[in-house]
Order: structure tokens, then C-alpha cells, then sequence
């Protein structure tokens, strides 16, 4: 992994802009949610649960607050209050060769925070399928 790989992430999470997102996915990508079992595989789903997730979480007071990287990929640990519950997780980015993020994971606390956040999701992701 380059640096540029994660300053495109770090850069898509200040600029919102999905255009930037759908290019740093690998048409391989995976994203493994906190809530749904099975890993969702392909770029569309991913850049779906990613987009999502950005609107619903990636709001005002969103912040990371920790960075491990690797060879291959980084772990970000993020921080953000949502109706008055504070939220903490992990995204777990693995990036290709290429520099595209080929496997996103996420990993959420405490229990009321992923509870709400799955409300939350389900709520965006149904707004976004409504659109299509």
C-alpha cells in the first residue's frame, strides 16, 4: 500500500465525492458490514454500503482517531455521536497492487451505537434503491 492509496480514502471521506469513491474501488471489492452476515462482493454493492455509510456516519463529528497500517492495508479508528450515542469502530482497509481498496470491513461499538446504525443504514440504503 502507497500512501496515496489511504489519502484517497482520507480525501473521499472530507470531499464526499462519490466519483473519487467509485475509483478507488477494485471492481473486486468486498465489504464485510457489522450487521449483515454474509461479505457483499462487487464494486456496486460495496460502493453502495461505503456511500451509505459516509451519509449516515461520516457526518458532522465524524473523526478518526487512530491509524495501524500495513504492507497492504490499514485499520482506522473512528469515532462520531449520532442521536445522542456515542459510536466507536474500526474500518479495516485492504488495498490491492493497484492501490484500489479491495476488501472494506467494519467493526462497530458498543451495542446501542451498531443497533442504531443499523436503523440508520436500513433507512439510507431504502432511500438510495427508492432513487434507482
Amino acid at each position: 500500500m502507497t500512501m496515496t492509496a489511504l489519502d484517497k480514502w482520507y480525501g473521499y471521506m472530507k470531499s464526499h465525492d462519490h466519483a473519487a469513491l467509485w475509483e478507488l474501488l477494485h471492481p473486486d471489492a468486498v465489504f464485510e458490514s457489522p450487521v449483515v452476515h454474509t461479505p457483499q462482493r462487487g464494486r456496486d454493492i460495496t460502493f453502495k454500503y461505503l456511500s451509505s455509510a459516509e451519509k449516515v456516519l461520516g457526518g458532522p463529528g465524524f473523526k478518526y482517531i487512530g491509524e495501524w497500517r500495513s504492507d497492504t492495508g490499514a485499520v482506522l479508528e473512528f469515532e462520531n455521536e449520532i442521536e445522542g450515542i456515542k459510536i466507536n469502530g474500526v474500518d479495516i482497509i485492504t488495498f490491492s497492487a493497484d492501490d484500489r481498496i479491495i476488501h472494506f470491513k467494519v467493526m462497530v461499538r458498543p451495542l446501542k451505537g451498531m443497533n442504531l446504525l443499523h436503523r440508520l443504514m436500513g433507512e439510507q440504503l431504502a432511500k438510495e434503491t427508492a432513487k434507482q
